[in-house]
């Protein structure tokens, strides 16, 4: 026979509810900190003030969003090939892409701002127009 449970079960397995701003609040601070990841590789293999400036405005947004400062990993590959700076631009292509549905979702103007200017900045090393 079925027997009703006389007690509600209170214990959350999931860790602490967040708020939907939230879980985008994170998600936007983890996308531009990896974002910032691949920036810093780009810069290391190939220098440009362009990058160095790109990744002090990913590193100061992270940090508000976050409320530290975003760890930051050295540069893996020593020397630069056509192949490795291809494929970290579209890594960070997608990054900034995925950065911007995340902010436009918070109504972040600001980091959805810098999120485009990046999609924008990868996208024309890669050759991607959007026809306009």
């Amino acid at each position: 026979m079925y027997e009703p449970t006389r007690t509600k079960h209170t214990v959350c397995t999931h860790g602490p509810h967040r708020s939907r701003e939230e879980e985008l609040t994170i998600r936007l601070a983890g996308h531009l900190t990896a974002l910032l990841t691949v920036t810093d590789e780009l810069r290391a293999l190939t220098p440009s003030p362009e990058l160095d400036d790109a990744a002090h405005r990913l590193a100061l947004r992270a940090q508000h969003l976050r409320g530290s400062a975003p760890l930051r990993a050295r540069p893996t590959t020593p020397t630069p090939t056509p192949t490795r700076v291809t494929a970290l631009h579209q890594r960070a292509h997608t990054l900034a892409g995925q950065a911007l549905v995340v902010a436009t979702q918070r109504g972040d103007a600001t980091g959805a701002a810098l999120a485009a200017e990046r999609l924008h900045a990868h996208a024309a090393k890669l050759g991607i127009t959007d026809g306009m």
